[in-house]
């Protein structure tokens, strides 16, 4: 028994078979907290790290809800959720210490390293069971923002503009760093303030059967990947207030690279699976297959490289997607400087698409941002700039309806004036930031051997565009099944 009771929460007794070790979590229920303020953290730490020192195993949580500040996981250890436990972040911004990542050659800091679960260079590591892991992120934000406006603790990236805190700011609920052998498997992920599961610069890992709603407030993506290699994203439930399940690159000496998301049920107000939008090393052999994508305002599938990122070998397949903004966005620009990236070799086949006419997120209370301009509904676009042509791309047995309904008194850009399509090169990419476009099915861009087989194309509506217009591409191939 390492003890009674510490900090007014009973905790736990350590049971050693063998080689593993189980600590049980008796009575450190939320009902003998007065307003949340007895925190769990202390007692929940010791266990985590008494089981790290005695060689590895698993730390169970029973039946009960823990609250806790932020959490960091040491290698050997399993952190078990029995049905019924919820682990529950604290609504206190002081509970939550960043991870110290100076080694790391990112110096961006343009989000979080702080988090309700954090590891950092841990190895064989595991969050499984099913209970529910809840941030309470919408609480624990707004008192960030009470504390940035008193001056009690100033937040120097707060977003004027949009009037919250930054990114930088406000605790993910989970932040991995650096780690190998990683396995997050049937938990419920719930309401973080930031981002949901963030790995960065994560090996072998598994995440499965995950139950992930992330609707709280701004920037709660479901799960991201940033340069992390051999990863099993499958069967998870994501309905997200931002992308859905997003890789990203930040080291432009590394790479997203072995990456299989598969069998997932996606919900956004964003894009449903996005590669970038930070893009600076790369993403390669990527593998998106058997997806449903559902009421999202973005994109179904978006891959864009930005800042340099080379995008090589990536297939996607079997996507269906109702009441979903825009079915593919690719895009090929240049913000960083003159760092040149490449997006090449993607196949995108068996893919079904159904486009609303008004706003498919309209159920969130957090929607994507409304465009500032008239225009008619948005193409699917494949776009890269002059000089850097997005190359050999694969469209295959695609299927999507658009809604129509057009007009020439709402925007009007006929073909002869297609050059006027600006560029936007150094532009955050976005299906609508061109503005408006003069088709109705697909604009191609700056493009280099395409084909496109079995691409069948339909409308609601009326709509006076041609259904697919380019501008720039060479070697178009279209081929239809007899």
């Amino acid at each position: 028994m390492l003890g009674s009771h510490l900090g007014g929460c009973p905790v736990l007794k350590i049971i050693r078979t063998m080689r593993h070790v189980t600590a049980l979590f008796f009575c450190c229920m939320m009902t003998l907290w007065s307003h949340g303020q007895t925190l769990c953290t202390q007692q929940l730490q010791h266990a985590i790290d008494s089981v790290y020192e005695a060689g590895g195993g698993r730390l169970t949580l029973t039946k009960g809800t823990y609250l806790t500040g932020g959490l960091m996981l040491r290698s050997g250890v399993e952190l078990h959720l029995e049905e019924g436990s919820t682990l529950l972040g604290s609504t206190n911004p002081y509970d939550y210490q960043p991870i110290s990542i100076a080694h790391s050659n990112d110096a961006r800091n343009d989000n979080a390293s702080m988090a309700l679960l954090m590891a950092d260079g841990a190895e064989n590591i595991s969050i499984t069971g099913s209970g529910t892991i809840d941030g309470q992120g919408l609480q624990l934000a707004l008192n960030i923002d009470s504390l940035h406006y008193t001056g009690e603790r100033i937040d120097p990236n707060y977003n004027q503009r949009r009037q919250r805190p930054s990114e930088t700011a406000r605790p993910k609920l989970f932040f991995l760093y650096g780690c190998k052998n990683v396995t997050v498997e049937g938990v419920r992920l719930r309401n973080s303030a930031n981002w949901g599961l963030s790995l960065h610069l994560c090996q072998q890992v598994q995440l499965q059967h995950l139950d992930i709603e992330n609707r709280a407030y701004w920037n709660n993506d479901g799960i991201d990947l940033t340069d992390c290699q051999h990863v099993v994203v499958s069967d998870c439930r994501i309905n997200s207030a931002d992308d859905g399940v997003c890789l990203k690159s930040y080291h432009a000496d590394s790479e997203c690279y072995d990456v299989e998301i598969a069998r997932c049920d996606i919900r956004s107000s964003a894009s449903a699976v996005k590669f970038g939008t930070a893009s600076w090393g790369g993403f390669r052999k990527v593998y998106v297959h058997d997806i449903k994508v559902s009421d999202t305002f973005r994109s179904a599938i978006a891959i864009e490289s930005v800042d340099g990122a080379q995008i090589d070998s990536v297939l996607v397949e079997r996507v269906e997607a109702h009441n979903t903004g825009n079915p593919i966005f690719m895009r090929l620009g240049q913000r960083a400087g003159n760092r040149k990236g490449s997006i090449k070799n993607i196949v995108i086949r068996d893919l079904t698409c159904q486009v609303p006419f008004g706003r498919p997120d309209e159920a969130y209370d957090l929607r994507g941002p409304e465009v500032d301009f008239f225009h008619n509904p948005f193409p699917s676009s494949i776009c890269g700039i002059p000089g850097n042509c997005i190359e050999n791309i694969t469209l295959q047995d695609i299927r999507i309806t658009y809604p129509g309904r057009a007009t020439k008194g709402m925007a009007y850009i006929p073909l002869w004036r297609k050059s006027d399509v600006p560029e936007q090169i150094d532009k955050y990419p976005e299906f609508t930031m061109f503005g408006e476009l003069p088709a109705w099915g697909f604009y191609l861009r700056h493009v280099r051997n395409i084909t496109l087989k079995n691409v069948q194309l339909s409308l609601a509506d009326d709509d006076f565009r041609p259904a697919i217009v380019e501008d720039d591409v060479e070697n178009m191939l279209f081929l239809l099944d007899r």
